[in-house]
């Protein structure tokens, strides 16, 4: 009798709980922007808000290069810190390849988050345009 009296006090708590949103627990939920959803859930490829801002990124200091080459052809040569003889296409292709070995470096040894490498990349980014 003790258990049946105990159990039909339970029974209201269920019903609270089925009124407090606990009868949601399965179903999805509007997240709202998300850097890692795909932007096209069909597409062949899944393009997310960050890689499509990576791929942005580089064509646009591409298109820079070719505006900077048709104004003052010849690549604008110097040779820098490192005794290179470098063009602006050469610092871009260096200041990439050293930001994408940051950033691996970076996940592999400490993981996220993401704004150090970031600020690294800059400055590593700023040191080859003015010193390479």
């Amino acid at each position: 009798m003790r258990y049946l009296i105990g159990l039909l006090a339970l029974l209201p708590t269920g019903a609270l709980a089925q009124q407090a949103g606990w009868g949601n627990v399965g179903k999805p939920v509007e997240t709202g922007f998300s850097w890692t959803d795909p932007l096209w859930p069909s597409f062949w490829m899944a393009w997310t808000p960050a890689t499509l801002l990576v791929f942005i990124g580089i064509f646009t200091a591409m298109g820079v290069l070719i505006v900077l080459e048709i104004r003052s052809p010849g690549g604008h040569e110097r040779r820098g810190v490192l005794g290179l003889t470098t063009t602006r296409g050469d610092r871009l292709f260096m200041t990439l390849l050293g930001t994408s070995y940051i950033f691996m470096a970076w996940l592999g040894l400490i993981g996220s988050p993401l704004w150090w490498p970031l600020g690294l990349s800059l400055a590593w980014g700023v040191f080859c345009f003015w010193k390479v």
